[in-house]
């Protein structure tokens, strides 16, 4: 390992793959040395990238908040006799998609919690109807979590799961439930959640399948800066496979409304040298992402502009709604306005561009 922090970034600036012990080490790292890593996270991203700001016109629609697993840091999931939960039919699903046409989206996100009742039939059947109102969206959706309960409620494999989505009109998948890829954090905060190795088995078996999705990484609860970095590295080797991971999307823990928070079992979530260190060690670290985004509804417009001179490059979605981060205590996260965007992008002296879910500009 390098003997300074200065020559572990001209290293890695140089072509050198950083090792999970010194990306740990960068993570770690506590005084003005935050600014040398960000600065050479960012003159990374030019080299990938250029000057573009990026985002998506999207809208996501909350199908339920009913959920199988009522994770510890989840403000949103529901039981089905809680008077707070809702679950949307068939009809009312297909007026929100009509709303999002209306808005000019190029994608719909269908969010849900992993209803206990529903099947490989249900998730056929969102996605269809929303496919009938709205044929030139790509249809954003689908968990590895979500395929791996769909596919055991119907007895079929995951892979047969995953082409019966992509028959009724699944453009893209979602690479959540992924929160922390270490088994040990996962029995913590998401217990009953598909396990480290079958997430990672089902995102390789659609990117297999020729289907894209991002990859997230939920930080700031009770994981290690060492946990952090494995489940980096679990991205990075499907990357290396596959290819098939569109950005990587971190999201900072929301700790106000969540179970994890009030047992004691987590801090106040991530502080915001951890939100800029996460960002530009990801852009670091991973050498085959083009594209890190950074969740303006996890942290804010400010400090969203502070990582996007640290690595990140992409704005997300416009959203339009965001219920999973509002219940959990996330204020403004439900509309990001792109003339807003445009003031944060002509702020860094950078140009904002629409993309579509798989980075083609509009």
């Amino acid at each position: 390992m390098p003997h300074s922090l200065h020559d572990l970034l001209d290293d890695t600036l140089a072509g050198h793959r950083l090792t999970e012990e010194e990306a740990v080490r960068l993570l770690r790292t506590h005084d003005r040395g935050v600014w040398e890593i960000a600065a050479a996270a960012d003159e990374l991203r030019e080299q990938k990238v250029g000057d573009v700001v990026t985002y998506v016109r999207n809208q996501n629609i909350h199908v339920t908040n009913i959920c199988k697993n009522l994770c510890g840091f989840c403000g949103f999931g529901r039981r089905a006799d809680d008077p707070e939960a809702f679950c949307d039919d068939l009809a009312t699903v297909r007026e929100k998609a009509r709303t999002a046409v209306a808005r000019n989206v190029t994608e719909i996100c269908l969010l849900s919690g992993v209803h206990p009742d529903y099947t490989l039939d249900s998730y056929a059947d969102l996605i269809s109807c929303v496919r009938e109102v709205a044929p030139g969206v790509d249809i954003h959706t689908a968990s590895p979590d979500e395929i791996v309960w769909a596919a055991g409620q119907s007895g079929v494999s995951t892979t047969a799961a995953i082409e019966r989505l992509r028959q009724a009109g699944l453009g893209t998948l979602q690479g959540t439930a992924a929160e922390i890829l270490v088994d040990s954090v996962r029995a913590v905060i998401c217990p009953r959640k598909c396990d480290t190795a079958t997430w990672a088995r089902v995102i390789r078996e659609a990117h297999g399948l020729g289907l894209r999705s991002t990859a997230t990484i939920m930080y700031g609860s009770c994981e290690t800066e060492a946990d952090r970095v494995r489940h980096l590295a679990v991205l990075r080797d499907i990357q290396d496979d596959t290819g098939g991971f569109t950005e990587l999307v971190p999201l900072s823990f929301l700790h106000e409304n969540t179970a994890l928070y009030r047992a004691g079992l987590a801090p106040a979530g991530a502080t915001g040298r951890e939100d800029i260190l996460l960002v530009a060690v990801a852009r670091l670290f991973l050498d085959n992402f083009d594209h890190i985004q950074v969740s303006w509804g996890k942290v804010g417009t400010k400090m969203a502009e502070l990582a996007l001179l640290s690595g990140a490059d992409d704005l997300g979605g416009t959203m339009f709604c965001d219920d999973v981060s509002v219940d959990a205590g996330g204020e403004g996260a439900d509309y990001l306005d792109p003339g807003e965007m445009q003031r944060m992008a002509t702020d860094l002296a950078r140009s904002l561009r629409q993309r579509t879910t798989t980075y083609e500009m509009v």
